[in-house]
């Protein structure tokens, strides 16, 4: 990612706006939006400016001329209005008279400008083995920072800000605070979100006219006839997703590659991959309460497949789908970045599972069974 993309992630972020918000807008997958934020715990950072007395581009292409005409550093120095030491060191530090180029020179010395200073708590043993006791202890940042001050004060250098702590966590290219210690915070974030960030205009938590599992045709739930899907998503690292489908009468499995979590980015990836089915191979389709099919209309229109919601927190209602799952993880280990895989590497999973014999099938595999039921059907 250049760092003209990276400024866009960081403008955007800093507005509010969701990791796969900004991944459609960058033409990014989510999980390499979440791997540059997550990089700075979530913290804006600062913009980087060249300080005041440093030697601008200009400049250095202007020692670049007076070297090649042989003048002297005193020469170049009063003609730019510069001491003749400074421009004798920035020649010294860049390869000397002979191989001295601007625009080299220029990107060496903006580089070499990364100097993080050590932060307090990186100084402070003291400090920071009791911050890290109080967190241990469940305290909050912030109950942490006003015992400091009170007992303290905010003179004798033990004394640092919640903003400091929560950076210390976050951030553990830092190498300050432990990341277990995360586990003790209030909320489990594990990276700053930002205050324009808001659920406010979000349906959380409630998909509009889901239909339930209980409305769902009889010949769904007794697996008599093809045709009836489960489904559901199974997580990776960096925020990286992967949609399961799972046939209920055959176990019969497709997953498909999705770009984010987000209902828009899963809805358009599934309407792609059902309609790649014969047609009414898939008549139902029954999935968890998760926000990712909150647009579950706009997918029964573009599919014609009625969607049915299974019971908060009731797996079971889905277990081929979980059960599958489960297997899935054989290929894609909890924690797998899953955004790497191609759609052709997840049919070639796919082909795998539905070639491989199972015992509810009595040994048929996944694939032979589709073929027969359908068969029988047409």
């Amino acid at each position: 990612m250049s760092d003209a993309q990276k400024r866009e992630v960081w403008r955007r972020w800093k507005e509010g706006q969701s990791l796969s918000e900004i991944g459609r807008a960058l033409g990014k997958v989510p999980g390499s939006i979440h791997g540059v934020v997550k990089a700075n715990g979530g913290f804006v950072p600062a913009e980087r400016k060249r300080a005041d007395g440093a030697l601008t581009l200009a400049e250095r292409e202007e020692i670049s001329r007076g070297l090649a005409c042989g003048e002297s550093f005193r020469a170049i120095a009063e003609r730019m209005g510069r001491a003749p030491s400074t421009i004798s060191r920035e020649v010294g530090r860049h390869g000397g008279r002979a191989k001295y180029r601007a625009a080299e020179a220029d990107e060496r010395a903006w580089d070499n400008a990364r100097r993080p200073k050590p932060c307090l708590l990186h100084s402070n043993s003291s400090l920071r083995d009791l911050i890290a006791a109080k967190l241990s202890a469940d305290w909050s940042p912030q109950q942490i920072s006003g015992w400091l001050a009170r007992h303290y004060g905010r003179e004798e250098g033990m004394y640092v800000s919640h903003e400091t702590i929560y950076r210390s966590l976050f951030i553990q290219a830092r190498g300050v605070l432990k990341k277990e210690l995360i586990a003790h915070l209030r909320r489990r974030h594990t990276m700053r979100r930002s205050k324009n960030a808001s659920t406010a205009d979000q349906a959380r938590g409630q998909i509009r006219d889901a239909v339930s599992i209980r409305e769902r045709p009889a010949e769904a739930e007794d697996r008599a006839v093809p045709g009836h899907w489960e489904g559901d998503l199974i997580t990776g690292a960096k925020n990286s997703h992967i949609a399961t489908l799972v046939e209920r009468h055959s176990r019969y499995t497709m997953l498909v590659r999705v770009a984010g979590k987000d209902t828009v980015s899963v809805v358009s990836a599934l309407t792609h991959q059902v309609r790649t089915l014969p047609e009414g191979l898939m008549s139902s389709l029954t999935w968890d309460r998760g926000m990712e099919l909150a647009e579950h209309k706009r997918f029964s229109i573009a599919t014609d497949v009625h969607v049915y919601f299974a019971d908060p927190k009731s797996p079971w209602q889905r277990g081929s789908n979980e059960n599958t799952n489960g297997l899935l993880r054989q290929y894609f280990p909890k924690g797998t970045d899953l955004s790497g895989y191609t759609q052709a590497d997840l049919d070639a999973v796919a082909l795998k599972l539905n070639s491989r014999p199972r015992k509810t099938l009595d040994y048929e595999t996944p694939a032979d069974r589709l073929a027969s039921a359908v068969a029988l059907t047409h």
